[in-house]
């Protein structure tokens, strides 16, 4: 067990889903201070939790250590299992079950009976899916109602409110799952988390990040805007993490993902037709459009020449909104002089100058 073996990364389907896990606990959070490991700029959860707050980098470390300590804590017991169920089977580990739904549905379940009181690890076993299942909806859910928000900061009408936004969203995702309790479900359930919650989707999301703080808006002037918000100015290295390294892991990840490509199976067995990885793409491609589409819409829109809109919609702009995060502590000798904060004891000025 504590003897680590590293051919899954040759596996296209196996890195996606490292990727995919460590950037679930450590991501990208663009209003607040950033924690951007090569492993961690990902996800819009942890942005609408941070959102409106000001973290530090000791509480940014300390996510990524429980994050990775968790999973090296899960393994020594998931494989415990999984190692007992293999030598009672005569079989290899992995034959015993596929990760995914086939391992937390079918093969621990089917570990519990075995146990002592196999009734009591059983209603404990699926009780803590059922919390996990929650909590984890908390934050997505309040993720997306966060976006929703921050385009309708004021009611319209009466009717673009939070409780308003949520209950619609709950009631779409309700139907959404009601199709992955039926007797194919599970199928189902492979089809959305393979193509619209994980691998592809993340690094689209995680390279195009990367890519607009630190090429469009500028990783210096980003910089400086953490410094504003936490009072000093980060590491250097962070910025050659978000201009080179993060977008070339992102890149490289994908390409080897589409070179290795292999149609999705479920429990190593059943193949998808043609039909069904159709549909899982147009899950996919659903949330990575979104990011060029609103590119070419904010262009359209836009007066002028195509440089001209291009210059106007990446030059940022500091409203009295932005002003909430200043700290007192800030350190503004370490600022450029052309974006300098005077602080007083009554209120923060910031003088931009736009570029």
């Amino acid at each position: 067990m504590t003897c680590p073996d590293f051919s899954p990364f040759a596996s296209s389907h196996s890195s996606f889903e490292h990727f995919a896990i460590h950037s679930y606990g450590t991501n990208f959070a663009s209003r607040t201070t950033i924690f951007c490991e090569p492993f961690g700029e990902t996800f819009h959860k942890v942005i609408a939790i941070q959102s409106g707050t000001i973290l530090t980098f000791r509480d940014a470390y300390i996510l990524a250590a429980i994050n990775s300590s968790t999973s090296f804590f899960s393994g020594f017991v998931v494989f415990s299992v999984l190692g007992f169920m293999a030598s009672e089977q005569g079989v290899d580990i992995s034959k015993v079950a596929e990760s995914g739904p086939g391992l937390a549905f079918i093969a621990y379940p089917k570990a519990v009976t075995l146990m002592p009181f196999a009734p009591v690890w059983a209603a404990l076993f699926f009780f803590m899916l059922l919390v996990l299942g929650l909590d984890s909806q908390f934050v997505g859910v309040e993720g997306f109602i966060t976006g929703i928000m921050d385009l309708f900061p004021h009611p319209i009408n009466g009717f673009v409110r939070r409780e308003v936004i949520a209950a619609l969203c709950c009631l779409v995702c309700f139907i959404i799952d009601l199709s992955m309790v039926t007797e194919g479900g599970m199928y189902v359930f492979q089809l959305f988390d393979y193509y619209s919650a994980s691998g592809i989707t993340l690094l689209w999301q995680a390279f195009w990040e990367c890519v607009v703080i630190a090429w469009v808006y500028g990783a210096d002037r980003f910089m400086d805007d953490i410094a504003r918000m936490i009072g000093y100015r980060p590491l250097p290295y962070m910025k050659w993490c978000w201009s080179v390294l993060t977008p070339l892991v992102c890149v490289g990840i994908f390409l080897f993902h589409v070179v290795n490509y292999k149609p999705l199976t479920y429990n190593n067995s059943y193949v998808y037709p043609w039909w069904g990885e159709a549909i899982g793409w147009g899950l996919a491609l659903a949330s990575m459009l979104c990011i060029p589409l609103t590119v070419v819409i904010k262009l359209l829109r836009s007066k002028g020449s195509l440089r001209e809109r291009w210059h106007l919609l990446t030059t940022p702009v500091w409203g009295h909104h932005h002003l909430e995060y200043l700290t007192p502590e800030a350190e503004t000798k370490l600022l450029p002089p052309d974006s300098m904060i005077a602080l007083s004891k009554e209120k923060a000025i910031l003088f931009e100058t736009v570029i």
